[in-house]
């Protein structure tokens, strides 16, 4: 059991914590939405020099140089129920201000933050963990802390440790857990404080790859439940694949506000200093000893830009190089306009990489039996070092294509995979006869 005698003072020593925690249950639980950040500004003093005696001290008059830093300036927008957005920007662009004032950590100069479902905020994760006592205790306390009663930590106790998975330390002090375990138990109980709202800051790199699938799995579970995810982050990746609006914060203001796809490619070109390609298509970067010049979609030997499931389709990469490059790797993205990458083949993948090239040629990358489904996709090319690091070249919707219903007559997703269907060790063949009117059987 949890040491009450302990863990009650330390909750009264808590209590203006716990109090603000617990009023973020919103008064229009109804609404539709959950979070409103209205014109918020925030300035911090950056002292440029600090009295180093106390000679120093008496002459300035007790007072310090500093200058004002405004980290947000007038930032303003709204988070539905149910929507996952993610807020990306470069270090200093105000992402964590933000963040904590929207978790009302920090209180900004001027502007408002209205919650309006119960919030939890992953931050700075074990913040209220005591070093001296037992996993077990800390579970209690720190729960305790963001709002739940006793008796419901008591029920859900047992779901938290295993989630940890530190069954095995979990009466033991937390001072002598490892970083890992540390962060395991605490970013557990929090998610497990069961909020309408959540607040992320980098959570995704937490713990190894195995939690990290368990934490991934859970806001997936968060997302199918109808909650609100808000999240912070500097890996555009999970932006793009795991919510459905972006926020660009750049030097404390919204830069882009929209679709992750847009707001992503449009962040990424801004940062890695990407120029329009003088060739035509998208965004090029890179050092450029060696160019894509032209990527075509080939069908029977034609250049198209629609395509069927189902056919075989050859990418050509055409080239030209100023000088010999040794061992380059050529590369392609297939991307659905919506933003999710379906496939990033390399020629390294394949062995196909050259000893060197130079002068100007072309790469063909053919796909037999393409088993994309009907829908807009762009072609991303790239070539770099053998070691995938250095880009020599890098173009971004180099080409784009349509794929129209083919082979399979599947709708939903990005890709077929062609599966046969058996009921009790039988292929399923209904007749038309079988069938509604107007409907013919699949072969």
């Amino acid at each position: 059991m949890a040491r009450r005698d302990v863990i009650d003072p330390l909750l009264h020593a808590h209590g203006g914590v716990l109090m603000s925690l617990l009023s973020r249950d919103g008064s229009v639980a109804s609404s539709d939405i959950a979070l409103s950040v209205v014109d918020l500004v925030k300035t911090f003093r950056v002292h440029s020099e600090k009295a180093s005696s106390l000679k120093q001290l008496v002459t300035t008059g007790g007072r310090n140089r500093y200058e004002v830093f405004t980290a947000l300036k007038g930032v303003s927008f709204d988070v539905p129920t149910g929507s996952a957005v993610g807020i990306i920007g470069h270090n200093g662009s105000g992402k964590s201000t933000l963040l904590k004032c929207m978790a009302q950590i920090l209180t900004p100069n001027s502007g408002s933050v209205n919650v309006h479902k119960r919030m939890a905020a992953l931050l700075e994760l074990g913040a209220g963990f005591h070093p001296e006592l037992s996993g077990r205790d800390n579970v209690f306390l720190n729960a305790s802390i963001l709002g739940m009663a006793r008796k419901e930590i008591e029920e859900r106790f047992d779901e938290i440790v295993a989630f940890s998975g530190l069954e095995e330390f979990i009466d033991s002090p937390v001072k002598t857990y490892s970083s890992g375990m540390y962060v395991r138990l605490a970013f557990a109980v929090a998610i497990n404080v069961d909020p309408e709202l959540l607040l992320i800051d980098e959570i995704l790199a937490v713990g190894d790859v195995t939690f990290q699938q368990k934490c991934m799995e859970k806001f997936v579970q968060f997302r199918e439940d109808g909650r609100t995810l808000v999240l912070v982050t500097h890996d555009t990746g999970s932006v793009r694949h795991f919510c459905d609006r972006a926020i660009w914060l750049d030097h404390g203001q919204i830069k882009a506000d929209g679709p992750p796809a847009d707001v992503i490619d449009e962040y990424n070109e801004a940062m890695l200093g990407g120029e329009e390609s003088p060739e035509g298509g998208g965004i090029r970067r890179g050092d450029g000893p060696i160019r894509v010049t032209k990527a075509e979609i080939l069908v029977g030997g034609r250049p198209v830009d629609r395509l069927r499931t189902g056919d075989d389709v050859t990418f050509r990469l055409h080239y030209e190089s100023e000088r010999a490059v040794h061992t380059p790797v050529f590369a392609i993205r297939i991307a659905s306009l919506a933003g999710p990458i379906v496939t990033s083949p390399s020629s390294r993948d394949a062995n196909a990489v050259p000893r060197a090239l130079g002068g100007s040629g072309t790469v063909d990358i053919s796909v037999r039996d393409i088993p994309l489904l009907p829908g807009p996709y762009v072609l991303h090319t790239e070539i770099t070092k053998f070691g995938r690091a250095h880009v020599f070249d890098h173009l971004q919707n180099a080409a784009s294509f349509d794929v129209m219903a083919g082979t399979s007559a599947e709708t939903d997703g990005l890709i077929t995979l062609q599966p046969a269907w058996k009921l009790d060790g039988n292929e399923i063949y209904a007749t038309e006869a079988d069938l509604p009117s107007g409907w013919k059987p699949g072969r």
